[in-house]
This record gives structure tokens, C-alpha cells and sequence, in this order.
């Protein structure tokens, strides 16, 4: 195998800072994770995940038709781009099972990735390849007969080294994407490595939608690739990467905000309407302006809460706004 393989990289100050700053935020996100679990925003995530790293490989299918494949439903799309969903579902779901420095798992979660879609799933490529836009070559892989041997050195040097799993993982990912070990389906696996390795340093990471992000940012993704392999080393990539995870991370803390504060209207709605029902009872002919008064809260708060409870039939209204009055359904 020859002497061990560094990648060529360069830490900056920037990447510095994005470690520090992704280090507070995942461990704020971990702490409200430990106390407020949601599975169906884990799945949710996971589902979006899957879209995106197949939405960049030009899988056609929607979110919402990603979603129902997954659910078991029927849809109209291609048969490949459904095949894909499935598999990668399979692949990421079992990605508890790998272990990111072992090449045989690699292989596995290729195979899985890949299975019906490519002759060679779950097998280094017997050829050499080449990335084109449109008919123009913009990377060449690393010589088919190369392969195995310049993997084993990536995971040697994974395994052995001692930078920041953050740092680690995105290093990976681009010396993954450089190598190109599979005739097709590199992309995606590399990104589902990437998660792995990170999963293992965190556990968020394994639905955290950083994916989403490199889709929406796809064109910077691909311009972020070329630029490394010109300068032959993976330091700008890696500042894009760990940016894209950042920004994942916030935009996690924003939804789960939003979901504290729609938990909070939720629970203080269902106070006020036992409150609201306890002043009926007492007093039928209360206005919905004299609520507002006796709760502290604004009239237009109070009709949207009798307007529900007339919705679901806990109260009647007899008679005009002026001389009617309530009944209170028992």
C-alpha cells in the first residue's frame, strides 16, 4: 500500500470558528432533543434527506411523492426514481448497522443504495469514469485499477486521524468524490458516509437535514468541488460543508422555536376554553368583549375561541348578539 496517505488540507480561521460555532449549536439542539423528542420530525428530516441527495443525482420525484413512496403508497413517476427512493430509504435506515472505517460497510450501503439500478452495486467499478457537464470532462476518476487501494488508505487515514470529526468528514466526503470508486452512485453514498461519520461523532446527524442545503446550494456544491481539484486540496470544500451543516443546524432550531410556540398557543387555547366554558356556565349571556375583560386576553382571541367550540359542539347560541344567550352542551 506504500507510506500513509494526508490528504492535502489547510485548517483556516474560518473553519475554526464554524467548528466552534457548530459545537454550540449542536449542543443546545442535543439538549432539546433529550427533553422534547419528536419522531415524526426525525422522519420527516430523514424524508427530506432522501429527496434532496436524489433530487441532486436528477432523481425527478417530489417531496411529497418521496414521502408517499416511502409511506407505501402507489404514485406515477418513473420506475427508476421510485427504485431509488426505496433503496436509499433502505440504506438510510440501516445506517445505525455501518461502521464508517470499514470498507465492507461501504460497500454494503452501496449495495443497497444502488441494487437494480447498476450492474456493479456494492463492487468498486471495473472501468474508468469520468464526471462531464454536458459533453466537457470536468474530473476524471482515479484509475479503475487504483481503487480499492486508494480506499483503503482514505478509511486508514479516517480511522487514524486525529482532526475534528467535522473537519474529518468533510475531507472525506471530497477525497470520496475524487477517487469516484463506483461506476455510478457516488454522490449519494458519499453524502449517506458523511452523515455516518458525523452520526458517530453525534447522534443528530443521523436526520439532520444537511442534504436539503447542498441541494438548494447545488451549483456552489459543484463549483466548491471543481475549485478544490484544481488547487488539488479539499480546504474550500471543507469551509462549504461545514457551513452547509451550520446552517442546517439553525434552520433546525428555527422549526423546533416554532413548534415550542404553536405547542404553547395550543395548550394556552385549551386553557382559556375551560375557562371560557366556567364563565358560561355561570353566566349565559356573557359577551365575547366582557370575556375578553374577565380573561385578559383580546376580543378577537375570544371569538375564535367560541367560534371553535361552536364548531365542535360544545356550545349552542340561541337568539341575536344583542339579547341571545349561550348553552354550554354537557
Amino acid at each position: 500500500m506504500g507510506k500513509r496517505y494526508d490528504p492535502p488540507f489547510t485548517m483556516t480561521e474560518e473553519i475554526t470558528n464554524l467548528i466552534v460555532e457548530i459545537g454550540e449549536l449542536v449542543g443546545s439542539v442535543s439538549t432539546y432533543e433529550a427533553m422534547n423528542p419528536n419522531p415524526i420530525l426525525r422522519r420527516e428530516n430523514r424524508i427530506r434527506t432522501i429527496h434532496s441527495s436524489l433530487a441532486i443525482e436528477q432523481n425527478t420525484l417530489t417531496l411529497e411523492q418521496v414521502t408517499d413512496v416511502i409511506n407505501g403508497k402507489r404514485i406515477l413517476g418513473p420506475p427508476q426514481d421510485i427504485h431509488e427512493v426505496k433503496n436509499a430509504y433502505e440504506a438510510y435506515e440501516k445506517i445505525s448497522a455501518l461502521d464508517p472505517y470499514d470498507v465492507k460497510s461501504l460497500l454494503l450501503a452501496h449495495k443497497m443504495m444502488m441494487d437494480g439500478l447498476v450492474k456493479e452495486a456494492g463492487l468498486f467499478r471495473s472501468v474508468d469514469v469520468g464526471v462531464y457537464a454536458g459533453t466537457e470532462l470536468i474530473h476524471a476518476g482515479a484509475p479503475a485499477k487504483s481503487v480499492p487501494d486508494l480506499v483503503q488508505q482514505l478509511f486508514a487515514w479516517l480511522k487514524k486521524s486525529k482532526l475534528h470529526p467535522l473537519v474529518k468528514s468533510c475531507i472525506f466526503h471530497y477525497e470520496f468524490e475524487y477517487i469516484h470508486p463506483f461506476r455510478d452512485g457516488n454522490g449519494r453514498t458519499g453524502r449517506l458516509w458523511q452523515s455516518l461519520i458525523l452520526r458517530k461523532w453525534n447522534e443528530i446527524f443521523a436526520w439532520l437535514p444537511v442534504e436539503t442545503l447542498v441541494y438548494e446550494n447545488q451549483k456552489a456544491y459543484y463549483d466548491v468541488l471543481q475549485k478544490a481539484d484544481d488547487k488539488d486540496e479539499s480546504t474550500e470544500f471543507v469551509e462549504f460543508m461545514l457551513g452547509m451543516i451550520r446552517d442546517a443546524l439553525v434552520e433546525v432550531s428555527k422549526v423546533r422555536n416554532k413548534h415550542d410556540v404553536a405547542v404553547s398557543v395550543a395548550k394556552n387555547a385549551a386553557v382559556y376554553e375551560d375557562r371560557i366554558l366556567s364563565l358560561l356556565k355561570q353566566d349565559n349571556t356573557l359577551s365575547a368583549n366582557r370575556l375578553a375583560n374577565s380573561l385578559g386576553i383580546t376580543q378577537r382571541q375570544v371569538q375564535r375561541i367560541l367560534s371553535r367550540l361552536k364548531e365542535e359542539g360544545r356550545i349552542l347560541r340561541h337568539g341575536a348578539n344583542k339579547n341571545g344567550y349561550w348553552e354550554v352542551v354537557k
